[in-house]
């Protein structure tokens, strides 16, 4: 409910803006991705054919409570502008996977594949930028 002046010379840093929202999703009560999904889109990522993993991860996506799927539409689609402008900000599919991976999607109880998760959670992030279209279209 707090009033946001965003004329703020606070706001100017890209990198405040991005903390903020990277901090807005990290602190949900439950990820973007649900918990119930976590393992079923690591299984999703890690089918060898490609066009069946796309169709995994949308089957996966369709199935999401519809606010999880409308934020994530919109949030994917506006991360995807973001990479189409790499060679200005620097920030690729794969550095937004790195960035937004292991905010966006995490398992509830953290185990000892900690590195293997996150390199599953990075490469969701990426596939689900670069072929949105057919996930989200």
């Amino acid at each position: 409910e707090e009033k946001l002046n965003l004329d703020d010379s606070q706001w100017e840093d890209i990198h405040v803006v991005t903390g903020a929202l990277k901090m807005f999703f990290r602190e949900l009560p439950e990820p973007l991705f649900p918990y119930c999904f976590f393992e079923q889109f690591v299984e999703a990522i890690k089918i060898q054919d490609n066009a069946t993993r796309i169709q995994a991860i949308r089957s996966l996506v369709k199935k999401l409570p519809r606010p999880n799927y409308d934020t994530m539409k919109i949030l994917f689609e506006h991360l995807k502008k973001i990479a189409a402008k790499e060679s200005v900000n620097l920030m690729s599919t794969q550095s937004l996977g790195i960035v937004f991976g292991p905010t966006l999607l995490r398992p509830e109880k953290e185990t000892g594949n900690m590195a293997v998760h996150m390199l599953y959670q990075n490469q969701i992030v990426e596939l689900m930028l670069s072929e949105y279209s057919k996930i989200f279209g």
